[in-house]
Formats: C-alpha cells, structure tokens, sequence
C-alpha cells in the first residue's frame, strides 16, 4: 500500500496483523457492529474466503428477529420487510451503495473507462435506484414465498450465501489498478474459493438440509453472474461490483431455494 493510500484509507493501521484482527476488521469494515477494531484493507482481504462464515452471524441475528417477529404473529411479508431493511441497514448500506452505482454505470453508453467514471461519481441516477427497486423487491418477495412455506432457516442462509456472491465474483474477475476491490479480488485463489464452498455447503445443509445447499449455489452463481456482466461493461472489477455481487448472490440464493421448494409441485401438462 502506498502512501498516498494510506491517507485515504480509513481502515489503515500499524499494529500488527493477525487472522483474529483481520476477521474483526472484516466486521468492523462492513458491518454496524461497534468493535472498532481497524487493520488495513490487505490484512482484511487476506481473510476475504472467510467473509461468508463472518456473515453467517449476521443471518443468525436476522433469523432471531424473524422468529420473535413470528412469536408476535406479525404478517410474513411484514416479516420479510423488516428482515430485508433490517440486512441491508446492519451492513452498513456498504453493499446496496455498489448494487446502486453499478445500475447507473450500466444505463450509460461508452467505453469501460466512461462506465467506470459514473460509477465512482456520488450522484444516484435513474439506473441506480431502479435497479434497487427491482432487486429488493424481488428479494423481498421470494423471501416472503419461502417463509410462508415455513422455511425459515432461509434467512440465516441467504445472507450467509450473499458473501458468496462476493467471493465468487472476486474469484472470477480481473481487479483493476486502484481502488479497495482490487485487494479482495487478488487476495482471492481456487483453493480459497473451494474451501468456501466446501463451509458454506455443509453449513446451508446443516441448516436446511438439500434446500440449504442449492441456496448456497444461488449465492455463487448470482456472483459469478455480476463477474460476468462486469468483465462485459467494465473489463475490470470495482469494489462497487463486489458489492452488488452480495445483494444479487442473496436474491438468487432465495431463488435458488425457492425453486427447489416448488419442484416438486410442478406440472407439465
């Protein structure tokens, strides 16, 4: 990191690193949590393969909340609002802020770098906000579909597979040259990826058995899909589009188990 870096880089810190302190500043960095514990944006990134497990506490809280919400008898959708608004607030907004700008950059006609460049300015447009529309109320609504079936292991589980996303985006996209995604994205390597998987899959079986685990491959293929859409309009990858890699890997991780709920309610004439 350099100098200059340094200086705009809030989270930078001199004392030494450890895998403790890097998991802390991952939770400092991206959620709400009052730990205060800060490292610098490569000793976080080091631990980026681990980001899903960390958001696993995040869902676990979100799954409490829904289950007192239930006790209380409040509405499902009413339910899947509140855990929605509740999951985007206790990250900090830092996620839904990329899945945002990524919409704006994407209305925009011209080369990566002009792409690039709306994408990182701090006004919201058009794109921005009706991509959030769309994605929140979908992620709204298929969560609605599967509490209403009962599942309710669904919330601890989309929000870990949200990470997912991100780690598959980071795996399979081409970091720039500045900016903060590029250390997440270079941190990142197929046996750290594997072994992601490998957690998550036996913690979303763990928790809801076959439909837990397709969850879990939701979350990687929303996120491979952001990689995808990014290296077409971008070349690169910003921490911008790893951010709405982590809103897209939840909404199909909900998908991805809601379709399995319904498959075997499916008729072909």
């Amino acid at each position: 990191m350099t100098e200059k870096d340094k200086q705009k880089d809030d989270y930078f810190s001199s004392e030494k690193s450890s895998k403790i302190r890097s998991i802390a500043g991952l939770l400092t960095f991206s959620t709400i949590l009052p730990i205060n514990i800060y490292t610098s944006i490569e000793e976080m990134a080091k631990m980026t393969w681990f980001w899903p497990m960390i958001s696993t506490l995040v869902g676990f809280f979100a799954l409490i909340i829904g289950l007192f919400l239930n006790i209380l008898n409040f509405p499902i959708f009413v339910i899947s609002v509140i855990i929605y608004s509740f999951l985007i607030w206790f990250n900090g907004f830092h996620h839904l802020d990329g899945l945002i700008d990524i919409g704006d950059a994407l209305m925009v006609h011209g080369t990566p770098e002009k792409k690039i460049s709306v994408m990182r300015d701090s006004m919201i447009g058009t794109g921005g906000i009706a991509l959030f529309f769309i994605v929140g109320i979908l992620t709204i609504a298929f969560l609605n579909s599967i509490l209403l079936i009962g599942f309710i292991s669904s919330i601890l589980i989309c929000e870990m597979s949200a990470k997912v996303g991100l780690v598959s985006c980071a795996i399979s996209s081409k970091p720039g040259n500045d900016g903060t995604g590029r250390y997440f994205i270079k941190s990142m390597t197929i046996p750290k990826f594997i072994a992601t998987l490998i957690i998550t899959l036996a913690i979303g079986y763990f928790f809801g058995g076959i439909i837990g685990a397709f969850g879990v491959v939701g979350g990687a293929f929303g996120g491979a899909l952001i990689s995808l859409i990014g290296k077409k309009n971008f070349k690169i990858a910003t921490g911008d589009v790893l951010g709405a890699s982590n809103e897209i890997g939840r909404l199909f991780s909900l998908l991805f188990m809601l379709i399995i709920i319904l498959l075997p309610q499916i008729r072909i004439f």
